[in-house]
């Protein structure tokens, strides 16, 4: 069994699955259907709502985020909170999800207030060595160049995102609407909140626009916000947990749709 690239990959990910008896016919036809059920979302979106890292980027390829994860928990235990996060929340290495665990356990307090701080200075961290993600980049360009509008509605900082965007000359495809993590921290997406902050800002109707994200809780928010999602999977796993959550429309690549939108297909 062999995996071919597609496009400007990097290696493993971000690649179509292939084994030794697929012929080229046979990876023709997929390629041409993942660009037919592109072709509707894809072409009526007049807004393309990004989540940030994932979709645009991946903002802890040079810094991990289990790392992150890791020296929060530690700073927690520090405090003496030990027993505030469940086993799970703690293995899920994942700081967002240590986020929402400790302010649904002390909204507004101090405490998330300190957290959130501490996670905006390691995404900052972080920034400098993110990676785009591939055809990301030209696919923005694009998409602004043939008319649409773009927001990014993320967890992350806000301040994180402007400053990603800035480094890879974007700041023009999407200024002024970035929406990121505010101190309504109860408001991170699953809640459809920075969607409809958005969508609020540009006038816009759900119908109208497209959400590109790349976790369930992306496609939840989308679905709270009535606005239609196309998932971004990196790879099997990412996969298997969007169409778990019941999202349909995903592609291993934003190649065909940058394909899409040039014609190409």
């Amino acid at each position: 069994m062999v995996r071919r690239p597609l496009g400007n990959h990097h290696d493993g990910p971000d690649t179509l699955l292939v084994t030794s008896d697929t012929t080229q016919t046979e990876l023709a036809n997929e390629n041409n259907s993942v660009i037919d059920r592109l072709r509707e979302p894809v072409g009526r979106a007049r807004v393309v709502l990004w989540d940030f890292d994932g979709p645009v980027c991946r903002l802890f390829a040079g810094r991990s985020a289990k790392l992150v994860a890791v020296e929060l928990v530690e700073w927690l235990e520090g405090q003496g909170l030990h027993g505030l996060l469940t086993d799970e929340e703690r293995a899920s290495l994942d700081p967002q999800v240590l986020l929402r665990a400790v302010n649904r356990r002390h909204p507004k307090s101090d405490l998330a207030d300190e957290l959130e701080r501490r996670l905006t200075q390691e995404e900052l961290r972080a920034a400098p060595l993110a990676m785009p993600t591939p055809y990301a980049d030209p696919l923005i360009r694009t998409w602004t160049a043939v008319g649409a509008r773009l927001a990014v509605t993320t967890n992350n900082s806000p301040l994180v995102a402007r400053e990603y965007l800035a480094s890879r000359g974007l700041t023009s495809c999407f200024a002024p609407h970035v929406y990121g993590r505010t101190p309504e921290l109860s408001r991170l997406k699953p809640d459809p909140h920075c969607l409809n902050r958005a969508l609020n800002a540009m006038g816009a109707a759900p119908s109208s626009a497209l959400m590109i994200g790349d976790a369930p809780s992306d496609f939840q928010a989308a679905q709270k916000a009535g606005v239609p999602f196309l998932g971004y999977a990196r790879n099997e796993g990412k996969e298997k947990l969007l169409r778990d959550a019941g999202a349909e429309t995903i592609v291993g690549s934003l190649e065909p749709v940058l394909k899409l939108l040039r014609g190409h297909a």
